[in-house]
């Protein structure tokens, strides 16, 4: 009985055990079957990553290909024309005197100027060309090297940038496309056009900067509600004018109320003059045409800039203003430059010479003419009403991409 009963003991912790054994057996290949799928797993997406790597790489290397193959096609021609233009400023210099008409002289020399700088630039271009092939063969060295594809796509962006700004500057030959810009913003009646003001302003003032160039703000007027009533940007750089001229008009944006089927729209014009970088276009304006107001303390206080200067034009009815400077009379000569660059404008538009000739009733209204809309509800869309382009990515326009919108005016002028 007892050794019956110690069979029986020894029997179920043998039992026993063996249950365990098959148990923790039983647990080891889960174990092991979930470390093999966690491997697979984790070998997929190595796999799905090194693949998406790979194509990206491609496509990296695809478009540094396109874009020095551009710029050996087209630099150097483009080279050997500028500097042969560059070389007859230069001989002209030598054979004029500088002496006898300041005028002209400073004119030549500001030919020579741009002529230097066009030249350095595609040599540039031409530079940036053979550095982005280097490094482009460097990383097919080096095992396909993701940061070395990275610095030589960064350097095809810059010939890209280069060879744009070239393309378009060629595009540019209205006589007043050379010069500074003058961009004047004001508010519209519905909706917040006080808010979309500042939006344009921020717009402006971004894409400046992208371009490296400077977009200053001389004049603000802000609201009640926190928003702008009207600004004015000076952008001090050449062919300024000529990029922005075609956003003269109305702006639009249009966007929903609270998720609603009712869309809530607000307006704001743009206008645009030359602002003349070197001598100033010397026109005569009889000071009979013209009502100058000074305006009283507290709408200069309500301004919030310096002393404000209004012109009005009373052949045209044109109205001009500055307040951007310290006193009245550097204001004074602000509004009248102004005056005399809008004056131009229409005279080249209605193809006359003298503003006494311009026809008061062929004056056209910038209040007049729809440009652009901005539509956020129910699609983000751009749609350039000028030139029927239309671009997906609100937020991109709006944070100073303009390139596609001011290349398409400038094509459709020629």
């Amino acid at each position: 009985m007892a050794a019956e009963s110690a069979f029986v003991r020894s029997g179920g912790s043998s039992g026993t055990a063996t249950t365990a054994a098959l148990f923790n057996s039983s647990s080891t290949w889960k174990h092991s079957k979930r470390k093999t799928h966690q491997f697979l797993n984790t070998h997929c997406v190595y796999d799905k990553n090194r693949f998406y790597k790979q194509l990206g790489l491609f496509s990296l290397k695809k478009k540094i290909e396109d874009a020095v193959l551009r710029a050996e096609m087209l630099a150097p021609l483009a080279l050997e024309l500028e500097e042969e233009r560059r070389n007859e400023q230069e001989q002209l210099i030598r054979d004029y005197d500088l002496w006898d008409d300041t005028a002209k002289s400073n004119e030549i020399l500001a030919k020579l100027a741009d002529s230097v700088r066009v030249v350095d630039a595609l040599r540039d271009l031409t530079y940036k060309a053979e550095e982005a092939k280097l490094i482009t063969q460097l990383a097919e060295i080096d095992a396909i090297n993701f940061g070395l594809f990275r610095q030589a796509y960064d350097a095809s962006l810059d010939m890209s940038k280069i060879l744009n700004k070239y393309e378009i500057s060629k595009l540019l030959k209205g006589p007043y496309d050379m010069e500074g810009a003058c961009l004047i913003i004001k508010a519209g009646g519905k909706g917040y056009p006080e808010v979309w003001v500042k939006q344009l302003l921020r717009m402006y003032t971004k894409w400046a900067r992208k371009l490296g160039y400077k977009g200053r703000v001389v004049e603000k007027r802000s609201s009640m509600n926190g928003g702008i009533n009207s600004a004015t940007i000076e952008f001090e750089h050449e062919f300024a004018y000529g990029y922005l001229s075609g956003e003269a008009g109305v702006h639009y944006i249009i966007n929903s109320n609270n998720g609603s089927a009712v869309h809530e729209v607000s307006s704001a014009s743009v206008d645009v003059v030359p602002l003349f970088l070197g001598q100033a276009y010397d026109m005569q304006i009889d000071e009979e045409d013209l009502t100058i107001v000074l305006p009283s303390k507290l709408e200069e206080e309500q301004s919030q800039n310096g002393p404000l200067v209004y012109i009005h034009h009373k052949p045209t009815c044109i109205s001009v203003q500055s307040s951007g400077e310290r006193s009245h009379f550097a204001n004074k000569m602000k509004a009248m430059n102004r005056l005399k660059a809008k004056l131009l404008i229409l005279a080249l538009e209605q193809g006359v010479t003298k503003p006494s000739d311009i026809t008061k009733d062929e004056i056209f209204n910038v209040w007049q003419k729809e440009t652009r809309r901005y539509m956020s509800h129910p699609y983000k869309l751009v749609k350039d009403v000028k030139t029927g382009i239309q671009l997906p990515d609100l937020m991109s326009v709006l944070d100073g991409n303009l390139e596609p919108l001011i290349a398409a005016h400038i094509n459709i002028r020629q």
